[in-house]
C-alpha cells in the first residue's frame, strides 16, 4: 500500500452548467494504492474549488467541494480483451489516469441548481430585480388584460365629466 497527497492542475470543463471547477484550478488530491489480484485499487479524496452562479438570484458563488472516489485499475494481461468491460480503467505500464474518475466523482456530487443561501427568494419576475435586495414589500401594480378595454372607458368617462 501506498498513500500519496499532492495537487495538479484542473482539467476544463470539469463541472456542470451552472457550477464547476474552474480551468487550472488547484485540486488536492489524497490519495491510497493498494497492489490487488487485478490491479491496482485506487482509493482517496479530492479538495475542489468550485465556482458557479446561484440558480434563482444569478449572483457569483464559491465553495469548497470534498469528493470521494474509488477505482480499480487493471493489469493489461489480467483479462482478456473478449471479456473486458468497456468501463473499467486500465494501467498504462507504470501508469493511470486519475482524470476519469474524478470527473465522475466531481459531477455527481455537484449541485445540479445551486443556491447563493438555502432561502435565496430569486429574482423578480415582472422587473428582475434581486428580491433580497428589494425587500419582501416589492411589488408591482399590474392591469389585467382582459380588462385594459374598460380602463379605457372609464378614462373617457373621467374626461368627459371634467369637461
Amino acid at each position: 500500500m501506498k498513500e500519496q497527497r499532492f495537487t495538479a492542475p484542473a482539467p476544463a470543463g470539469l463541472g456542470v452548467e451552472m457550477v464547476g471547477v474552474p480551468k487550472d484550478a488547484e485540486i488536492e488530491v489524497d490519495s491510497r494504492l493498494e497492489s490487488v489480484m487485478e490491479g491496482v485499487l485506487v482509493s482517496g479524496t479530492a479538495l475542489l474549488p468550485i465556482q458557479g452562479e446561484c440558480a434563482r438570484c444569478l449572483d457569483d458563488i464559491s465553495f469548497t467541494l470534498e469528493v470521494e472516489f474509488q477505482e480499480l485499475f487493471v493489469y493489461d494481461d489480467t483479462r482478456s480483451a473478449a471479456g473486458a468491460d468497456e468501463d473499467e480503467h486500465r494501467l498504462d505500464g507504470d501508469l493511470l489516469d486519475l482524470e476519469p474518475v474524478l470527473r465522475d466523482a466531481v459531477v455527481l456530487a455537484l449541485p445540479l441548481s445551486p443556491l447563493c443561501q438555502d432561502d435565496c427568494p430569486g429574482l423578480c419576475a415582472e422587473c428582475g430585480a434581486r428580491l433580497a435586495d428589494v425587500g419582501p414589500g416589492h411589488t408591482h401594480d399590474v392591469a389585467d388584460p382582459r380588462w385594459a378595454a374598460l380602463q379605457g372607458l372609464a378614462e373617457q368617462r373621467e374626461e368627459s365629466q371634467e369637461g
